[in-house]
């Protein structure tokens, strides 16, 4: 989380909304600018774009940044999501709180959202990413609501930021924590948590990576679950115990088929031999039956 929230913070830091000129400013491109046709961003669009680019290569650019960096955890991609949300929703133009407009124009048409990726189960590529945890094309969440998540997500980076994880200390973190808490419980309670939606998973993702902190520091506050058992943290990479699972049921199924096939054929032989003996017995009977009206005729 402390790596995650260091990438954020580089985003948050050089890339900046000027509400007197009302043009969002990229104060040290190094980091952006390759992101942008002839190094150059140009457009709002484009400045915006460079941002999102840049938090997907951090955590998703290869194999080794998602397992070592983003700890396999997909869910990144909500915080991401959150970030170009409230991005959006700082301008007052056609794009303003649009993600459906800014996935038609960037997300769905530039091929570096297509960039291959083979190491994340069920996602091939930064769109793939996106859309199977978004719908992008629904109405966008008020800006309002998108400010709160947003100043959400920043209160919990503080958190680990101040817990330090190479020198833990949980009583440091404590007022940030509480802050975080009454910010959470809050949001639980708007009426837009509604199950499913954007606004949902990403307060879901944000309690998950509170609860990781409040597993090493008991003394910070609890906060209330989120009732739904659809968003359990993703991983691209299958474990192997979760393999042997999955060949152990499908073995069981086909051992179970294989058994009752077997039974089925063993009753319906012993079926078989049942009929076959008294099919026998009765030819016998007829046998001696004739004969012993034959020996009365004679």
């Amino acid at each position: 989380m402390h790596f995650l929230c260091k990438k954020f913070e580089n985003v948050k830091t050089n890339f900046t909304y000027e509400p007197n000129n009302k043009n969002y400013k990229i104060k040290n491109d190094d980091d952006f600018k390759k992101y942008c046709t002839n190094n150059n961003c140009v457009t709002e669009i484009d400045k915006i774009n460079a941002g999102c680019l840049y938090l997907f290569d951090a955590f998703f650019g290869n194999s080794s940044s998602f397992k070592d960096l983003a700890n396999s955890n997909i869910n990144i991609v909500d915080y991401i999501m959150l970030w170009l949300s409230y991005i959006l929703s700082l301008k007052n133009n056609e794009y303003k709180n649009s993600l459906k407009y800014f996935y038609s124009a960037s997300i769905n048409s530039d091929e570096k959202y297509k960039k291959a990726i083979d190491y994340i189960q069920g996602n091939s590529n930064y769109k793939d990413l996106i859309v199977n945890k978004h719908d992008l094309t629904n109405d966008d969440i008020d800006s309002n609501i998108i400010a709160n998540l947003y100043d959400a997500f920043n209160k919990l980076c503080d958190i680990y930021t101040e817990f330090n994880e190479n020198s833990p200390n949980c009583d440091k973190c404590l007022t940030k924590a509480n802050e975080f808490a009454n910010k959470y419980e809050a949001l639980n309670k708007d009426s837009n948590n509604t199950y499913g939606s954007s606004y949902n998973k990403i307060l879901y993702t944000l309690s998950t990576d509170y609860n990781k902190l409040k597993d090493k520091c008991s003394n910070i506050p609890s906060i209330t679950e989120i009732a739904t058992n659809s968003y359990a943290q993703m991983s691209g990479y299958a474990s192997s115990s979760s393999i042997a699972n999955k060949l152990f049921i499908v073995l069981s199924i086909f051992g179970a088929i294989a058994i009752f096939l077997g039974i089925s054929y063993k009753r319906k032989n012993k079926k078989y031999k049942e009929e076959n003996e008294s099919l026998i017995y009765y030819s016998k009977s007829s046998d001696y039956s004739m004969n012993s009206n034959n020996s009365d005729i004679f």
